[in-house]
């Protein structure tokens, strides 16, 4: 059941899943690879998650 929640929880570009692990973040980034960071907030918090264990480094003209 875990599993699926998660797994729904990142399905859905308008809905923020909240704190994710690494890991789901990285897989996040994948299934939202065509979405936009301004859009998905899916995305968004995925980026984030990697930014700050700095396992992604985003370019400087990228907004925060």
């Amino acid at each position: 059941m875990f599993v699926t929640s998660i797994i729904s929880a990142i399905t859905d570009c308008r809905t923020d899943p909240g704190e994710l692990t690494r890991e789901q973040a990285h897989r996040a980034m994948q299934v939202h690879l065509y979405c936009s960071v301004e859009v998905c907030k899916v995305r968004r918090r995925a980026r984030q998650i990697l930014v700050e264990a700095r396992l992604m480094v985003l370019d400087e003209r990228a907004e925060p």
